[in-house]
């Protein structure tokens, strides 16, 4: 997010800098991410058989379906882990991101290809493989386009109020985040955005008459 934008006075700045929108965003993709990983690593053969359904790589030599049977579910776990904690909230954001924008249009076509002749669309229901069971279709889909959004907001947000990151901002004297307050700053030498470094207006009195 750009400096004009951080500096922003507006009703969506002022919820931003609250750091509320942001930490929701965080809980919530972090721990669903947190329990997708680890029920994929739980039985990571199943997970597997379930990647090969959609048929975005290919099975030979096996070692590309076994990487991502591999690398996937601790991928989830780690930036699950990193939204939680605050810590390189936006490349989390960032993954997370990437991976739905992948993912859903790959649900999407494969519930077109089981679905039946005659039968509803809203009917289809089968194991996409991320680690929930069988799940209703539409439903898995608005489902994801509100985990995008969420990790839309934490990319966008110029706050760290309740990370970590904030605190670890605390302790370089040059941060890009107010060290009161945790909002973007531009390389502020004194940790401060403009708001928190400023002081007090005293109100003026008015001359007697």
């Amino acid at each position: 997010m750009t400096p004009d934008l951080c500096r922003d006075e507006s009703l969506l700045r002022r919820m931003d800098q609250s750091g509320v929108p942001l930490l929701i965003a965080r809980l919530v993709l972090g721990g669903f991410f947190i329990y997708m990983g680890v029920n994929k690593l739980s039985d990571p053969v199943t997970f597997l058989k379930l990647t090969r359904q959609y048929h975005v790589v290919p099975e030979s030599p096996a070692i590309f379906l076994n990487s991502i049977a591999i690398v996937l579910p601790w991928l989830e776990v780690i930036c699950g882990a990193a939204l939680i904690l605050g810590i390189f909230v936006r490349g989390a954001a960032t993954t997370m991101l990437l991976m739905l924008a992948v993912f859903t249009p790959m649900i999407l076509r494969r519930a077109m290809e089981i679905q039946q002749p005659g039968q509803s669309f809203f009917d289809i229901k089968f194991d996409c493989g991320c680690g929930t069971g069988e799940v209703i279709t539409w439903k898995k889909l608005l489902e994801n386009i509100g985990l995008f959004l969420l990790a839309l907001v934490a990319l966008v947000s110029c706050s760290r109020r309740f990370c970590a990151e904030l605190w670890l901002a605390r302790r370089n004297p040059e941060s890009a985040f107010c060290h009161l307050c945790g909002y973007a700053v531009t390389r502020s030498k004194a940790g401060l955005c403009q708001k928190c470094a400023s002081p007090p207006r005293l109100p003026i009195a008015e001359p007697i008459a």
